[in-house]
């Protein structure tokens, strides 16, 4: 039986708060501002507390278990970043105060910037946009203003790979670019045929995310690189796979002009429950007087007696603002944390724990399901949701199962070229025992959409709501408050 709520408990009299004594004349509020008929619960504090404790029960969240989300990185978050965030000098401070007021805020910012710029081999980072796909507009709207800023408008059109992430086509298009796809190789990269021919003087740049969707590295991504450059075009680096890389390449190395680091990604910032994201963007050195304003930067040089002077700098040929302020400060702060706390020996270690976990799972379940790409992964591997022997059962059902077992579903039907995608990306945060279990509920649902197909159809049948219409329930919002009859 259900636990009363929240509603069925109120009782007449009931107050689950005390004001202090007013130390001010007290004053009747303007008519019209306060409603009278809203039907609040009346209720001890205690009701309050356990309330909203046992709605949070029903939340799922990274400390309570896996996402294997593939491409999106939802690794722990270490609570020491959460206590760092939370020092006043960052928690209190304002971005209206003086320069001279927040120099230690800057000189966090400055190193973080110039730390991204190590990561990833480029030549300057802005830490301004607030999310991966922010950080994509800025990328390719800092490619169409060097074009533009050569006279060279008639280069209108962005290629992006089949294996791309979703947001590129988008982000192409906002920045009024014409997008043309190309496809990917029996190997799983970029396929080189393809590229040719759509290369031409029209090509402002390519938008390359690598590893791609299918958590593949791409084998010709030098050669992909330089055939665009010998178009006149520049390269984009989808960052968001970026975990996979960490101290071990450099795109920029590679020849990449431009990428976003996805810190809530990569750098652990909290990513959960639509944000708050943090996507910077790092340039190449033709690129960097493009960049957004402002720019943390040194403006006055210390001696033996006294530090530099930080402050922020205009570059010479800038887009303009991305964001109000300074990007997504406390996001910032997590991150530079997080990279202080491991070092480039760490970072690589990071890396290489991801893609073993990763390839671990895939060889656990390769013999269960169906893997279309069967070379080593990076970070993550695409299956598909569809088996042998069970043709009514797909990817969604699969995933619905495993909530049964208390475990989220990782990314579906995604990427588009894999027939009944199932993307899984463990990180390199979940421990041999999380994965086998994790291996072994996946072979044991494969087991059962042979045995009992309708037991899939119907997940999930253990958590507090069942299957959803959420195709209904998108275009349907309803938007009221529960309330019980009685009321």
């Amino acid at each position: 039986m259900a636990e009363p709520t929240i509603y069925e408990i109120s009782s007449p009299g009931r107050v689950g708060f005390r004001f202090p004594a007013c130390d001010v004349p007290e004053t009747a509020l303007p008519t019209g501002l306060v409603r009278e008929d809203l039907p609040m619960p009346e209720v001890a504090e205690l009701d309050v507390v356990r309330h909203f404790t046992n709605l949070s029960h029903l939340n799922y969240s990274i400390d309570s278990g896996i996402y294997p989300l593939g491409s999106c990185t939802m690794k722990y978050n270490p609570k020491i970043n959460e206590d760092v965030a939370r020092l006043p000098g960052f928690a209190y401070s304002h971005p209206l105060q003086p320069v001279e007021t927040v120099q230690g805020n800057l000189a966090m910012m400055y190193e973080l910037q110039q730390w991204l710029c190590e990561i990833s081999g480029m030549a300057g980072v802005t830490l301004q946009p607030s999310a991966g796909a922010q950080g994509e507009f800025t990328g390719v709207s800092i490619i169409r203003a060097y074009h533009l800023s050569r006279g060279d408008a008639k280069r209108t059109k962005i290629i992006i790979p089949d294996s791309a992430h979703g947001t590129n086509p988008a982000t192409s298009s906002m920045n009024g670019f014409e997008v043309v796809g190309v496809s990917t190789d029996a190997n799983g990269n970029v396929d080189l045929d393809s590229l040719k021919s759509v290369l031409d003087d029209t090509v402002a740049g390519l938008m390359l995310t690598n590893p791609n969707t299918l958590g593949l590295f791409d084998q010709n991504v030098e050669e992909v690189v330089r055939l665009v450059h010998e178009a006149g075009g520049l390269v984009y680096g989808d960052g968001a796979n970026l975990n996979a890389l960490l101290g071990i390449v450099r795109p920029g190395d590679v020849g990449f002009d431009v990428m976003h680091f996805n810190l809530h990604k990569t750098f652990s910032t909290p990513h959960g429950g639509g944000g708050p994201g943090s996507g910077p963007v790092g340039v190449a050195k033709h690129l960097l007087d493009f960049l957004p304003t402002p720019v943390v930067g040194i403006i006055e040089e210390g001696d033996e007696e006294l530090p530099p002077l930080y402050g922020f700098d205009t570059p010479k040929q800038t887009i303009g603002r991305v964001k109000a302020f300074h990007g997504q400060f406390g996001m910032i702060v997590r991150a530079y944390n997080y990279i202080s706390m491991h070092g480039p020996d760490g970072l690589r270690d990071i890396a290489e724990c991801a893609v073993l976990n990763a390839n671990y799972l895939l060889a656990r379940l390769r013999d269960t399901y169906h893997v279309p790409y069967g070379r080593h992964c990076m970070h993550e591997f695409v299956m598909e949701g569809q088996l042998d022997g069970a043709p009514d059962v797909h990817a969604l059902d699969i995933a619905k199962r495993m909530m049964d077992y208390g475990i989220h579903p990782p990314t579906n039907y995604f990427p588009l070229i894999v027939h009944e995608a199932l993307m899984i990306e463990p990180t390199e945060t979940e421990s041999k025992q999380t994965l086998d279990h994790l291996t072994d509920v996946l072979i044991k649902i494969a087991g059962e959409a042979r045995t009992n197909p309708e037991l899939l159809h119907a997940a999930p049948h253990n958590t507090p709501v069942g299957r959803l219409d959420e195709v209904r329930a998108a275009k349907e919002l309803v938007l009221c408050c529960w309330l019980p009859e009685k009321i």
